[in-house]
């Protein structure tokens, strides 16, 4: 952080920083963002889902006391959990956070446990968007996977972007493909979420995803048979803003 505890615009902050690491890899990106005053504080935000393990690796790496902020929602599949406790132990993690909902706004609002049946976006507010932005607030700077791969919006993503006036958001694999996800994995020999292999590529909650068959997109069975594409944890402004299929997390 700068001496005088402040930082640049928000514009100006973003432009620097992707002007600064422009030629880095995605090592490179996520050691020096860690330590860059121009960056303040970072946790990594990680679902422990499909993918999550090549981020998770690379942190332990590089700063395995990094705080690492997981939401279990309380209707995560038991595999999920499971997987999250693996990961903690063989990649050395010791900051991880768990964050739930209060069990006071679960009772006002979700008491039977069936919001996402009527309602999957107010569900998603509850249990997730509003517990993350929460825990975000003590940080000036979250890590996320985003890719350019992932099309849409996300074609042109740069390795650093706004998440409103006053947060930034890392995204070290802005770069990756799919393969070089799979390479990644392969080669560090690192374990999957035992759910891939079940025919879930994308692993959200239980109640709201499903097997997707060869052939349909990777999210196709997330909230199948609805129009919701995504859980909205991505913020302009501190709002959440809605994205298309391919551009969601």
């Amino acid at each position: 952080m700068p001496l005088d505890g402040r930082f640049a615009p928000m514009a100006e902050r973003v432009a620097g920083l992707n002007a600064r690491y422009r030629h880095h890899g995605a090592t490179a990106v996520l050691e020096h963002a860690l330590r860059d005053r121009d960056v303040g504080r970072v946790a990594l935000v990680s679902s422990f889902g499909a993918e999550s393990v090549v981020l998770l690796h690379l942190l332990s790496v590089i700063s395995p006391h990094t705080p690492v902020l997981f939401i279990d929602t309380q209707m995560l599949f038991a595999e999920t959990l499971a997987y999250q406790q693996v990961l903690a132990e063989k990649l050395y993690l010791t900051d991880i956070r768990t964050l739930t909902a209060s069990q006071a706004a679960v009772s006002a609002r979700d008491p039977q446990g069936d919001l996402h049946k009527s309602n999957t976006d107010a569900c998603c507010a509850l249990r997730k968007t509003e517990v993350l932005e929460t825990a975000l607030a003590g940080f000036d700077a979250w890590i996320t996977g985003r890719k350019r791969y992932q099309s849409g919006t996300r074609a042109e993503v740069e390795f650093f972007e706004a998440d409103g006036d006053a947060r930034l958001k890392i995204n070290p694999l802005a770069h990756w493909t799919r393969d070089d996800l799979e390479d990644y994995i392969v080669n560090n020999r690192l374990p999957r979420h035992p759910l891939v292999a079940q025919g879930y590529p994308s692993i959200g909650c239980a109640p709201c995803t499903s097997p997707v068959q060869p052939g349909e997109d990777p999210r196709a069975g997330r909230w199948r048979g609805t129009e919701k594409t995504e859980c909205g944890i991505h913020f302009i402004n501190g709002k959440m803003v809605r994205k298309t299929q391919e551009d969601a997390a």
